[in-house]
């Protein structure tokens, strides 16, 4: 098979770094642009030195990039800054976007959770939300795919199947989620310094975290009910990785064998057996997603653990395997990756 050509915009970012890292290893992705304004001229390996010796093109700015000399884009960018690049190219290529700019399909509510006006609501409404295992069709044949959001595929893996079984309460579901500090990105900030961060634990957002606008969307895509979840994010100090506890009012063993079910061929995603701990230390590095079942000591209430990697299954992994499906590829290729551990 002939290899596909790539351009990785934003690649001097965590999520950039990680398309990278597992680009390199993907058989038929060939990584031709490399785009990071900030550091354009550079090598990838002055940004990064773990790169050296992989052959890798040199940064350069998006002023000098033909969108139509690859076969798809990757475009690692901050929110607001990404949508106002897509506008641009769109039609041109096929895209991968990780940023939050096209998850939301009423622009109204992107102005809402994001404070800005959406630039370009003519190309979200042709956009697909990124969460493969649950939009596999419409992915195939898209243009520009939205990646979901790494805290929001957290809490969608373990509920969505629930939800439209309707086997879980949906007016009183709780999310108490932990993840490490890249989810930030790579800005430096005070509050993200290791001083600041160290031998510490914060909730951050807690009353309107913009993931909720990512839950509202597609918990009530999946549900006859109004679902409003309960969800509060805490800061950790770790590189990388989420863990995800989910309180609902349902029975434990219906719980445990529709997950068990509706994911036994997903390569990705594991149900452990019943009562199995969960550690972020489990899915490190990798493209894989854990969920555990466990009963509460009130009868027909259940705990539920999610994990993930939030640089990988929950961001450029996830793209990777979007990537795939659009350019026709086996949506594995490429990201059989072992968690690291320790």
């Amino acid at each position: 098979m002939m290899t596909k050509k790539i351009a990785v915009i934003g690649a001097s970012g965590y999520t950039g770094a990680e398309l990278i890292r597992v680009g390199i290893g993907h058989p038929f992705l060939n990584i031709k642009h490399l785009i990071a304004n900030s550091n354009a001229g550079k090598t990838i390996e002055e940004v990064f030195p773990g790169f050296q010796s992989f052959n890798l093109p040199r940064l350069e700015s998006i002023n000098s990039f033909d969108p139509s000399s690859v076969d798809l884009i990757f475009c690692a960018l901050p929110h607001t800054t990404s949508q106002k690049l897509i506008k641009k190219i769109f039609g041109t290529t096929k895209i991968v976007d990780l940023s939050a700019d096209f998850r939301l399909q009423n622009p109204s509510d992107y102005e809402k959770w994001y404070g800005n006006r959406h630039l370009a609501p003519e190309v979200q409404a042709k956009a697909t939300y990124g969460l493969t295992e649950f939009y596999r069709q419409e992915i195939q044949s898209s243009m520009l795919v939205a990646c979901t959001g790494c805290n929001a595929a957290s809490g969608l893996f373990p509920l969505l199947p629930l939800i439209e079984a309707d086997i879980i309460d949906p007016e009183n579901i709780i999310l108490d989620l932990k993840v490490g500090v890249s989810g930030a990105g790579r800005v430096a900030k005070q509050s993200n310094i290791f001083a600041e961060l160290s031998e510490g634990c914060q909730p951050y957002n807690p009353v309107w975290h913009r993931h909720l606008a990512e839950f509202d969307q597609e918990l009530n895509k999946h549900s006859k009910a109004n679902v409003k979840v309960t969800f509060t994010p805490h800061l950790l100090p770790l590189n990388r990785g989420i863990l995800t506890t989910i309180y609902a009012e349902g029975d434990p063993d219906k719980v445990h064998k529709t997950l068990s079910l509706r994911y036994q061929d997903e390569p990705f995603i594991h149900v452990l057996p019943m009562e199995t701990i969960v550690s972020t230390r489990h899915v490190r590095g990798s493209n894989l997603v854990k969920i555990a079942v466990f009963p509460d000591r009130k009868g027909n209430r259940c705990k539920i653990f999610s994990t993930l990697d939030n640089l990988v299954k929950g961001s450029s992994g996830q793209a990777i395997q979007n990537a795939n499906l659009m350019l026709g590829l086996d949506e594995k290729v490429g990201l059989d990756l072992v968690p690291i551990f320790p």
